[in-house]
C-alpha cells in the first residue's frame, strides 16, 4: 500500500532507522531475559540488503523497562550482542544503535527524565544523524507503531509501518483516526526493504 511517495535520486545515499521490538525480533512486551530475544524471520537477510546496498542501518529504540527496573543495563547489553552476533551469522549488521532507557515516571531516579528521545520524539534520530553524517529528510523509519511513523513525519523522513509486532493492529485500530500515515506498509521487514530499494533507485 502506497501513498504518494516523492522520488528520490540515485544519487542520495539515505539511511534506514528500524525500530527493534516488533520490527526486528518477535514483540513480547520487555525483554526481561535474553532468552525472550527471538529474531523475526527474514530479518538478517533484509537488513544484509540495505548493507549491500550501502545503506546505514541504525536502531533506534525505546527501553523503558530499563527505567522502570524490569532488567538491568546488562541484559540491553547483552540483548544487542546477541542481536548483533545473529546478523553476523547471516552475514547483516547495523550501523548504529541508539537507545532512550528514560520514563517520565521510571523507579530508577538516573531515567526519570522527561527527555527529547522518547520516540515519538526526534531526538535519538538527531544524534544518530549528527554523529554519523546522515540526512534525515532523505531517510526511512521503519516501525510496527505509530510512535514511529510520528517520529519519521516530525525529523522530515519516510514512514514505513510494518505488520509484524503491534502493526496490524496498529493498522486496523489507531492508523484510521491518525493524521500521519504511512508511506508504505509492508508485511514485514523484508517488504519494506525490497520498497525502500526501489525508492532509492528510482
Amino acid at each position: 500500500m502506497v501513498k504518494d511517495v516523492p522520488v528520490i535520486s540515485a544519487t542520495l545515499r539515505p539511511a534506514v532507522f528500524l525500530d527493534r521490538d516488533g520490527t526486528i525480533n518477535e514483540q513480547m512486551g520487555y525483554i526481561n531475559h535474553i532468552s525472550r530475544f527471538q529474531m523475526l524471520p527474514g530479518v538478517a537477510a533484509a537488513i544484509r540488503r540495505l548493507n549491500e546496498a550501502r545503506i546505514p542501518v541504525v536502531v533506534v529504540t525505546n527501553q523503558s523497562g530499563l527505567a522502570r527496573g524490569y532488567f538491568p543495563a546488562e541484559l540491553l547489553t547483552a540483548v544487542h550482542e546477541k542481536m548483533t552476533a545473529l546478523l553476523a551469522e547471516q552475514g547483516a549488521h547495523v550501523d548504529g544503535i541508539y537507545v532512550c532507557p528514560h520514563h517520565p515516571e521510571a523507579k530508577r531516579e538516573e531515567y526519570r527524565v522527561n527527555c527529547d528521545c522518547r520516540k515519538p520524539k526526534t531526538g535519538l534520530l538527531l544524534r544518530a544523524a549528527a554523529e554519523m553524517g546522515l540526512d534525515l529528510a532523505r531517510s526511512f523509519v521503519v516501525g510496527d507503531r505509530w510512535s514511529d511513523l510520528k517520529t519519521a513525519k516530525a525529523c522530515g523522513a519516510l514512514p514505513v509501518l510494518v505488520l509484524t509486532g503491534y502493526g496490524r493492529g496498529d493498522a486496523q485500530y489507531i492508523g484510521p483516526t491518525q493524521e500521519v500515515q504511512p508511506a508504505f506498509v509492508g508485511v514485514d521487514l523484508a517488504e519494506a526493504v525490497q520498497w525502500i530499494l526501489g525508492a532509492v533507485t528510482k
